[in-house]
């Protein structure tokens, strides 16, 4: 198999067979001629079915992922939602992570409950945990490493090896480790998610989801299944995510060399209580990471020893870190986890600490990252 950033520029983007364009173009046509009733020219006749910039991403993220069927979508929880919608029925059972993104959270406990679908929360880094958990109406293990904003640790193979004895699927949500940090499929997994708008896109300027997979008869029932609800991203959107794609390689590098950086000065700072990074040798999950990952990523999270009110003047006291929502684009951001992205976990099970602060660590000089993030906890301190 060629190497990942080889086919991170070249799977699916042939040059244009009639002009000789070297990067797809975007087919930003609803509809296309038939010659004759069903003579479909390449399989295109409507661009919710298919369209030929959707079909180069979805080929694109396959080949990244190592798997065989590749599916974009208007967001990732387009990508949950039709997912979930194939996999689980009333009267089934998932089991989600106990610190799951707040999104996931949602969709799981407001709306497919409504549904007669049940759940339960398990702590994902513990496979005994799971094993307990699981029941003959287990459908679905729905699993997030790292995860969101807690940055835990899963195993994916020994949780692929226990969720295969029950007659479930693994889903793991590979958003924050990216198909260049990690590659699920091949530790077992069932089903990749992507929120494409994350590190994939790259930029902060498009909105996107993917699911990867092996199994054909389940990428029929997902193919159906999106058609027919019509969960796809337009042209310019698949278009976008494309041309973020070619430099994830090199992204990767340098978020992963960044938020070594800051980790290391965060844990050295006075105030604050505690650095949640994988690539800290303290880390719980550590050593997994260090099996089943390339590198260990952007994402940073940390506990403000000053607690709710410190942690809020942080996330207000930078300059360089952009006060946001979202994550994985070339710009560092920063957020409040608890009055922001997981807000809708509040009050659960799930809720996460409100000294807690997320940072997505972008692509500037680190020197000036970490001396942003000085000042801001300087400040919060005083």
């Amino acid at each position: 198999m060629r190497g990942f950033s080889t086919r991170a520029i070249h799977a699916g983007q042939d040059p244009d067979p009639t002009t000789g364009a070297v990067i797809v173009p975007i087919h930003a046509s609803s509809t296309f001629a038939q010659d004759g009733v069903g003579g479909l020219r390449g399989g295109y006749e409507y661009s919710r079915s298919a369209n030929p910039t959707r079909t180069a991403l979805q080929e694109c993220l396959a080949a990244l992922e190592g798997g065989r069927h590749g599916f974009a979508f208007g967001s990732g929880m387009g990508a949950s939602d039709v997912l979930l919608r194939v996999l689980v029925k009333p009267g089934d059972h998932l089991v989600i992570p106990h610190d799951a993104y707040g999104g996931t959270f949602r969709l799981v406990d407001k709306v497919l409950t409504q549904w007669g679908v049940e759940y339960s929360t398990v702590d994902l880094a513990d496979v005994d945990a799971l094993r307990a958990a699981l029941r003959p109406t287990t459908k679905v293990v729905w699993c997030e490493t790292p995860t969101n904003p807690l940055l835990g640790i899963a195993d994916i193979a020994a949780l692929a090896e226990v969720t295969r004895g029950a007659g479930a699927r693994l889903v793991v949500d590979n958003t924050f480790a990216s198909p260049y940090l990690q590659q699920p499929l091949a530790l077992g997994a069932d089903v990749v998610l992507h929120s494409t708008t994350k590190y994939v896109g790259g930029h902060s300027d498009v909105v996107g989801g993917a699911l990867v997979l092996d199994d054909d008869e389940l990428a029929e029932q997902l193919r159906f299944t999106q058609n027919s609800v019509g969960s796809v991203p337009g042209p310019f959107d698949a278009w976008l995510t494309l041309r973020g794609a070619k430099t994830l390689a090199v992204r990767m590098e340098r978020h992963s060399d960044n938020a070594e950086r800051i980790a290391d000065a965060l844990a050295a700072h006075p105030a604050v209580a505690q650095v949640l990074y994988p690539g800290l040798p303290g880390h719980p999950g550590h050593e997994v990471a260090a099996k089943q990952m390339r590198r260990f990523g952007g994402m940073v999270s940390f506990l403000v020893a000053g607690g709710k009110e410190a942690a809020l003047k942080v996330c207000a006291s930078t300059q360089l870190f952009t006060l946001a929502e979202s994550l994985g684009g070339v710009e560092s951001l920063i957020e409040h986890p608890g009055q922001m992205t997981h807000a809708s976990v509040a009050g659960s099970a799930l809720e996460v600490p409100d000294s807690l602060v997320r940072l997505s660590v972008g692509i500037e000089d680190a020197e000036d990252l970490v001396e942003d993030l000085r000042t801001a906890l300087d400040a919060a301190a005083s």
